[in-house]
């Protein structure tokens, strides 16, 4: 889905001769869940990446989502188990499923991670599956968690988006909402400043404080990634997430059960 292969084209020349030292994930989309697409597209994925394995190879999102039609989770779940045991994926995951979703997927093999929107202005996932993923060892592999740019407090009063911009579909930048995002950043700003952080990295460091909860950290140079990175070194205290949560539900609060960030 990434440029048709494109992103998976660039990983593999940049990490090319490091690749020992580095864990591939990609995923599957929607609409090649039946046993056969799901083996072609992960061999797609194989020689896109010019690797033999891949260390974890998730369903992008659940059968029948964005208009896909729907196919048992048991065909799919075999095609994956499949490819486990030839070696050609070490581990399976699933990405924006359902608590119910998962179970139904683990009755058919092992699902190893959930990658799901997380982010302390969008924590639908705590009401759901993160008990569940908590309970079974699941790990959780948070996606936007700095909720598409927002919590690095880079977008002024009236951010504008360019059409082909999906952000501007994002439920979190609609006026019923912004305001209170806006508000909340304030609140948030002299926590970042007597731990010495940014607020991108208060915001990674929130996400990854929850147990076995992980963060996908997007970066646009080099220098961000070593900022993202950072966040690690922050250990918030008790008091600290307390007043976050706090600040959090004022945002989240405005918030319908929906989990998909975007309204298309």
């Amino acid at each position: 889905m990434y440029g048709k292969g494109h992103s998976e084209r660039m990983l593999a020349a940049a990490t090319a001769d490091i690749r020992s030292q580095v864990v591939y994930m990609t995923k599957v989309f929607s609409n090649h869940l039946k046993y056969d697409q799901v083996i072609a597209a992960c061999h797609r994925s194989l020689k896109n990446l010019k690797t033999d394995t891949i260390d974890l190879y998730q369903i992008h999102w659940p059968s029948g989502a964005w208009g896909s039609r729907p196919v048992p989770i048991e065909e799919t779940m075999r095609a994956l188990n499949d490819l486990k045991s030839q070696g050609k994926i070490r581990a399976i995951g699933v990405s924006n499923f359902s608590r119910a979703q998962i179970e139904e997927a683990a009755r058919f093999g092992t699902v190893e991670s959930l990658q799901p929107p997380y982010s302390l202005f969008w924590r639908q996932v705590e009401n759901d599956a993160l008990p569940f993923c908590s309970a079974s060892g699941v790990t959780v592999l948070a996606y936007s968690p700095m909720a598409q740019g927002i919590l690095t407090g880079r977008f002024g009063a009236q951010p504008v988006f360019a059409k082909d911009d999906h952000r501007r579909g994002h439920r979190l930048f609609q006026p019923d909402i912004y305001p209170r995002v806006q508000a909340a950043l304030e609140r948030l700003r002299p926590i970042a400043d007597r731990n010495r952080v940014s607020l991108g990295q208060l915001a990674l460091a929130w996400v990854i404080s929850h147990p076995g909860v992980c963060a996908i950290a997007g970066a646009r140079s080099a220098g961000q990634v070593a900022e993202n990175a950072r966040a690690a070194t922050l250990a918030l205290s008790a008091a600290d997430r307390a007043e976050m949560d706090t600040i959090s539900r004022t945002v989240t609060d405005a918030l319908d059960n929906n989990p998909v960030q975007w309204s298309f």
